[in-house]
């Protein structure tokens, strides 16, 4: 497969009238940003945050799920419903439009920042910078968008609390890890909104970082630091080769792994999987003109050899995904992208639109101006399916030492370290976008915002575990279907 250059369809990224709140970018003397903070606890006093009950008529949430899943694949559905359906902290993982419209109604201060849209605790790991150092970030990024910052802070928390159930941990010790998670997006807020821009800009959660942070308290720090580093450098583009190919007559194919993975070849027939190659290659040459010129440069020296539709995470199953198996100078120089749909942000009805017409712009403009060290290889584009349909895309390399702990089998005291870390990343990507001082002057020196966001994540939890079981209500009648086990 070669990559042909096209020319930009006229309309593409053309972008509507922006709908979504716009963050502030004047310079207004500190002094004064800080007063805009503090007045704002007349708006939502920070106790206004405290506690959650269904308002009247609320939507039934498997009526949500459903809503979502009229855009997406058919025959993957199925393994949605199941996924979520293996417990109230997988439910949680995928049920980020039901949250959305549930935070819609709760009380917020009027400061905006780049919101995730998704910022639950499994939404965050560590993964290779471009300079190949290990950074701890937030990771899923396909429901960004400008909006209120205690939306993120709200879904962070009720998902510490959910973890906790999940581990069986006692309330009390629930409740202190979501305290501490709190506190430190407080504290970190603080600490930012005394820094300069550039500062600001430059802080990360690399190993020094994270060592003399958040690591101390550990018996020993440095075997946990050596280990999630070895394991997270280990997940590049050869390892994922190694994971997600085989040789076939003597050629690098990637694996069929029905239903996971999928190769275009084995998917449709010989005619269709043709026609999505050329799309693919038109995809391709579309997402290059999205990188900047050294970086089109760099991808120009790969060829595509095989294409293969992936099922990914949660919620995002039944979106269109697919990994492109490259070469550069010869087979022992693989590099995997994956092609992911992106929709509208689940925010958008609640938050306005985006300024970017093309989703998968949305979301890659998102990423780096919340992550402090973005995938060299992000970029988006647009095609037309098999069906006719326009769809946006991002694209990204699949793997570059990405590593996601395993959050329910994790040590307590590891754990408080983790959630703490990653409330720190939160303020972090908050502070880059919105106004820093403004928002630590709101939250204050005192745990008034935190106590109010544990009672919150407490009684969320209820309402998440009501709506999981209303889940397994509907696959038990045949509402819907769900497949176990995939």
């Amino acid at each position: 497969m070669t990559l042909p250059e096209l020319a930009p369809e006229e309309g593409d990224d053309a972008a509507p009238p922006p709908a979504a709140p716009v963050m502030p970018r004047v310079a207004v003397a500190p002094a004064d940003r800080a007063a805009i903070g503090r007045s704002a606890r007349a708006r939502a006093p920070r106790s206004a945050h405290a506690g959650w009950a269904a308002a009247p008529g609320r939507r039934d949430p498997v009526a949500v799920l459903e809503d979502e899943c009229r855009t997406r694949v058919p025959e993957l559905v199925p393994i949605r419903y199941g996924r979520m359906l293996a417990s109230p902290f997988a439910f949680y993982r995928g049920a980020a439009a039901v949250m959305a419209a549930d935070l819609s109604g709760q009380a917020v201060s009027g400061l905006t920042v780049q919101a995730c849209g998704d910022a639950h605790i499994a939404n965050f790991g560590a993964f290779a910078a471009p300079d190949r150092a290990l950074v701890l970030d937030v990771n899923d990024f396909d429901e960004t968008l400008p909006g209120p910052w205690e939306w993120d802070v709200l879904r962070l928390a009720a998902s510490i609390e959910i973890l906790g159930r999940a581990r069986t941990d006692r309330g009390r010790d629930r409740r202190a890890l979501t305290a501490a998670a709190v506190r430190s997006y407080r504290d970190a807020m603080r600490a930012f909104a005394g820094m300069g821009n550039l500062e600001l800009w430059y802080r990360r959660l690399d190993e020094t970082a994270l060592a003399r942070e958040f690591l101390p308290a550990l018996r020993r720090p440095d075997v946990a630091m050596r280990r999630a580093a070895a394991g997270a450098r280990a997940r590049d583009s050869v390892r994922a080769v190694v994971k997600l190919t085989e040789r076939v007559r003597g050629q690098v194919r990637v694996v069929h792994r029905p239903p996971l993975i999928v190769p275009v070849a084995e998917l449709l027939p010989a005619d269709d999987a043709r026609d999505v190659e050329l799309e693919m290659q038109s995809l391709l040459a579309g997402y290059r003109r999205s990188l900047p010129d050294d970086r089109r440069h760099l991808l120009d020296g790969y060829r595509v050899v095989d294409l293969a539709r992936k099922v990914v995470g949660v919620g995002s199953v039944g979106t269109r995904c697919w990994v492109l198996l490259l070469h550069g100078r010869d087979a022992g120089d693989p590099l995997v992208l994956q092609a992911k749909e992106a929709e509208e942000s689940v925010l958008a009805p609640y938050a306005g639109r985006s300024r970017h017409a093309n989703q998968g712009r949305r979301v890659v403009e998102g990423q780096r101006l919340m992550q402090a060290a973005s995938d060299i290889l992000l970029g988006w584009d647009r095609l037309r399916g098999l069906d006719g349909r326009r769809r946006d895309f991002y694209v990204r390399q699949l793997w570059d030492g990405k590593l996601s702990p395993d959050l329910e089998s994790m040590p307590a005291e590891r754990l408080d370290a983790y959630v703490r870390a990653c409330a720190w990343t939160l303020a972090r990507a908050h502070a880059r976008s919105g106004d820093r001082i403004a928002i630590a002057a709101y939250l204050g020196g005192k745990p008034v915002f935190d106590a109010a966001v544990v009672e919150f994540a407490r009684d969320y939890a209820n309402q998440n575990e009501r709506d999981h079981a209303a889940l397994a209500e509907a696959v038990r009648t045949g509402r819907v279907e769900a497949q176990t086990g995939v």
